[in-house]
């Protein structure tokens, strides 16, 4: 009964030392984990955690020069402008696309589309064809007559621009006409190629 009272009367006493410091930190910790408080807590850790997965994935973390095998692209945009379908297969601009995209990789040019949507005239496609002025395209190729009249009719404004339509007339010195047919992907590519040197690009 004595031992026993001695053992029980030795836990009650505070003791001093390392280990009865980090029990009170521990301690320390795990009560401000609870509540509102651990909630808040928690929350920051994930949000932290989550920026740091994706800057590290996003490539943030990595040292030296860029992947060699990336395409360098120029500063030089060629612009087509299509129907609704736009470069589908089976569409007239798939195969202009085609071209355009092996001009591409010659020439190392960024090649975009816009289709024009809504009704298939002249007044509706203007807007499209002024947008891709707008956004300095310094080539741009036309398939459908609706937008190769607008093109058309457009390139004199824009003398330091350079035009590829299909199937139209030229109207001036800036505008380049390939037909349609077989061989067209090729005369797109060519005429694409020529253009961009022309510009000086």
């Amino acid at each position: 009964m004595k031992t026993r009272r001695t053992w029980r009367n030795r836990t009650d006493r505070p003791e001093s030392g390392s280990g009865t410091l980090l029990g009170r930190v521990l301690a320390g910790v795990s009560g401000a984990l609870r509540g509102r408080a651990g909630w808040t807590v928690g929350g920051v850790a994930v949000l932290v955690l989550a920026l740091v997965g994706v800057w590290v994935f996003a490539g943030g973390g990595q040292e030296g020069p860029p992947d060699p095998r990336a395409r360098q692209y120029k500063d030089v945009d060629a612009c087509l402008l299509t129907d609704e379908k736009g470069i589908v297969t089976g569409a007239p601009a798939a195969p202009v696309w085609e071209g355009m995209q092996a001009a591409s990789a010659e020439t190392r040019v960024r090649v975009t589309y816009v289709p024009v949507v809504g009704e298939p005239s002249v007044d509706n496609a203007r807007p499209f064809f002024n947008s891709l002025m707008q956004r300095k395209c310094d080539v741009v190729l036309a398939v459908g007559a609706p937008q190769v009249e607008a093109v058309r009719a457009g390139a004199k404004d824009h003398p330091k621009a350079r035009f590829v339509v299909v199937d139209g007339v030229e109207a001036a010195g800036n505008v380049t006409v390939v037909k349609s047919g077989d061989g067209l992907e090729k005369a797109v590519a060519e005429a694409v190629v020529q253009a961009v040197k022309a510009s000086g690009a």
